[in-house]
């Protein structure tokens, strides 16, 4: 009897435990609400927080979803950061350029004016220190970042009347992003960071007379054409970006391992996507921008690029003696770039030579 009693006994702790396990297992789904900066209608950055969004969703089976929301449907479309911070939201789509109003220096993790390709870059991010000087001040607010965004380079703005010489944009009102926008203030330029959505209305009114935002597939979906025509190259300033999947560190460490590979695995294929297709989807947008709207594409010529870097050395000479981190964080980013050169300048054929 005692025997039989042990083994009911043990049935029934064995149910428990199982039934335990089970429910375990249900309430690990993670149902997470995730802003995008970018609306789903802006080309590449929306679209790839919609896309990784479904592969999150596709990879986990549905058990977890980071579910896409407008940019301002929770909260606007520039406070992410703080919405993320105090939990308003449990994850942000978005870009380190965006929070410089918390702390300037992090637009290193986004852009650097007159920087690198995409490998070089993601390079010095994983294997040259930038990613643990990203992690270790993100950490300083209870924050973590995932990069999940990476696309071509952008274009350099977009003028109502022609521009012939960097000279004329002293004075002008502009809306800037970015390192790249301190370039432009030490021009003279009086900048503003404006979401993406509030560009073409100001645009429109003339609370800004001119405009940067990205690269013509993104800028045709805005309707910059509407508004001007002249559309200047090269993107000196943002050569690469880099976007990212903001978190609280409390939430990233309630995940277990798996989920954690999921997040991060669906980052990677989204930089990937949006890498490639950045680069592909801009000869139509062009096309479509020259031929249907009458866009006219400029090029800087070498003696404006000369002046654009100019004044980003200053910049950086500047920045580097008020900022103690830009300094940190410029000192890591070149000193990868010039051992970087030992490679690239072998490995790689020279753009623009004849062979």
């Amino acid at each position: 009897m005692k025997f039989k009693s042990s083994l009911f006994v043990g049935a029934v702790a064995l149910a428990a435990t199982s039934l335990v396990a089970i429910s375990a297992q249900a309430g690990d789904k993670v149902r997470w609400k995730m802003q995008s900066t970018w609306s789903s209608q802006t080309a590449i950055n929306g679209e790839s927080a919609v896309y990784f969004s479904n592969k999150v969703k596709d990879l986990s089976g549905g058990d977890v979803q980071l579910r896409f929301h407008e940019p301002n449907a929770l909260v606007p479309a520039l406070e992410v950061w703080d919405a993320v911070k105090n939990g308003s939201v449990d994850a942000g789509y978005t870009t380190p350029g965006y929070h410089a109003g918390k702390i300037p220096s992090v637009s290193y993790f986004t852009a650097v004016p007159f920087g690198p390709g995409a490998s070089e870059y993601h390079g010095w991010m994983e294997y040259g220190g930038g990613q643990q000087l990203k992690d270790r001040e993100y950490a300083k607010y209870g924050l973590k970042a995932l990069n999940c965004l990476t696309h071509a380079p952008e274009t350099s703005g977009w003028f109502r009347k022609k521009i012939n010489s960097v000279d004329e944009l002293k004075g002008m009102k502009m809306r800037f992003f970015g390192l790249g926008a301190m370039v432009m203030t030490e021009l003279g330029v009086s900048t503003q960071l404006l979401a993406g959505g509030d560009i073409y209305p100001a645009l429109e009114k003339g609370v800004i007379d001119a405009t940067e935002f990205s690269m013509p597939t993104h800028d045709l979906s805005l309707g910059f054409y509407q508004l001007a025509k002249f559309n200047y190259f090269p993107g000196w300033h943002q050569q690469t970006s880099i976007g990212e999947l903001l978190m609280s560190q409390k939430g990233w460490g309630s995940l277990n391992k798996q989920q954690q590979t999921i997040i991060n695995t669906a980052c990677r294929d989204t930089m990937w996507w949006a890498l490639v297709r950045s680069d592909a989807k801009q000869v139509p947008a062009m096309r479509e921008m020259q031929d249907k709207h009458g866009v006219e594409f400029v090029t800087w010529s070498d003696a404006d690029i000369s002046k654009f870097k100019r004044a980003w050395d200053t910049v950086v000479e500047k920045k580097s003696k008020e900022d103690p981190l830009f300094a940190e964080i410029t000192k890591s980013y070149n000193e990868f770039r010039a051992n970087y050169n030992i490679w690239s300048s072998r490995a790689y054929l020279k753009q623009g030579k004849v062979y």
